[in-house]
C-alpha cells in the first residue's frame, strides 16, 4: 500500500512529527498546498498532521474540500496542541467543530503534544497567548498558558504508528 504524510501548521512541531513518520514508514512527506488531487488520488493512506490555532485545525480547510478523494482512503490525522491528553472533552470538540461529520466517522485521530516557546512566536501570536491567559479565571491555568514548553518526541509517535501499521501494510522499520 502507498501512503503519504500531508501537514500543515505554524511553528515547526508538526513538521517534525510529519518528518518523523516520513522517514520512519518510508512515505512522502508534503506541506498541504504541495499536492494536488491527482497525485492524491495515487496513495492508498493519508497521514495528516495539524497544528491548532486558537481552537482551528489549521488543516480543517484542506481535509474538508478534499473529503471525497479521503472518504475513499485510509485516513490517520495526528493533532499537535498544547491542550492535555486528559481534557478528552476539548480535544473531541476541536475535531467534531473542524472536521466533517462524514469523515469523523472513518478517521483515526491522534493528539500530540506540541511547544511553545513565547521568544519563537511573532507579536501577533504572543499577543493572542496573553489575551487568552488573560481572559482565564483560573490562575494555574493562566500560568500553564504563558510557560514554554517542549513536548515533541518521537516516542509520542508510537499509537499513531501502531495504527497505521495495523490498518494499512506498511513494513515494520
Amino acid at each position: 500500500m502507498k501512503g503519504v504524510v500531508i501537514y500543515k501548521g505554524r511553528y515547526g512541531a508538526t513538521a517534525q512529527y510529519a518528518s518523523w513518520i516520513g522517514n520512519i514508514l518510508q512515505v512522502p512527506v508534503y506541506e498541504n498546498d504541495e499536492l494536488n488531487n491527482a497525485r492524491l488520488n495515487e496513495f492508498d493512506y493519508v497521514i495528516a498532521g495539524t497544528s491548532v490555532y486558537v481552537g482551528k485545525l489549521l488543516l480543517a480547510n484542506w481535509i474538508n474540500s478534499h473529503e471525497k478523494i479521503l472518504s475513499s482512503k485510509k485516513l490517520f490525522l495526528f493533532v499537535v496542541c498544547a491542550t492535555p491528553s486528559a481534557e478528552v472533552e476539548e480535544l473531541n470538540n476541536l475535531i467534531e467543530k473542524n472536521i466533517s461529520p462524514g469523515l469523523q466517522k472513518t478517521m483515526k485521530v491522534f493528539f500530540l503534544r506540541g511547544r511553545m516557546i513565547k521568544s519563537k512566536l511573532s507579536v501577533i501570536d504572543r499577543v493572542v497567548l496573553h489575551m487568552g491567559a488573560w481572559l482565564q479565571k483560573d490562575q494555574s491555568e493562566k500560568e500553564k498558558m504563558l510557560t514554554d514548553f517542549d513536548d515533541v518526541r518521537q516516542e509520542n509517535l508510537v499509537p499513531v504508528l501502531n495504527a497505521i501499521r495495523t490498518d494499512s501494510p506498511v513494513p515494520v522499520r
